[in-house]
């Protein structure tokens, strides 16, 4: 059985039900049930703490629904990098999506090529 996990905060001795993640690219905050494992960019709080919760001026606070002291999949940290990558700027490629020409095989991995187009106008 795992030790139980104790609220980040300072003299806090509260066991932590909620994991806080920062999005500092984004300026959010995201509050959702107890993480699998530690992480080290993570926060662990007691439901008091949760519930109190406050970001700085201009940030969210996204709160994720949970039960408190139900830990459940590491879907936190997945959220985290779906905002992350959100926020990312869209690549502008000038390779055409889809369109390729196979030149090689090793079991089930191919390589392609882009395929060659004209150009000329």
């Amino acid at each position: 059985m795992s030790p139980v996990r104790s609220c980040s905060r300072t003299a806090c001795r509260q066991p932590a039900v909620f994991t806080l993640t920062y999005v500092y690219a984004d300026s959010t905050a995201v509050l959702g049930p107890l993480a699998t494992y530690v992480e080290p960019h993570c926060y662990d709080l007691c439901a008091d703490h949760a519930e109190r919760l406050t970001a700085p001026r201009g940030w969210e606070v996204v709160r994720l629904p949970s039960e408190p002291g139900q830990p459940t999949s590491d879907d936190l940290e997945a959220l985290a990098n779906a905002v992350r990558e959100a926020a990312r700027p869209a690549k502008a490629s000038g390779e055409p999506v889809g369109q390729g020409v196979e030149v090689g095989r090793r079991g089930h991995l191919r390589v392609l090529r882009s395929a060659q187009q004209n150009l000329e106008r």
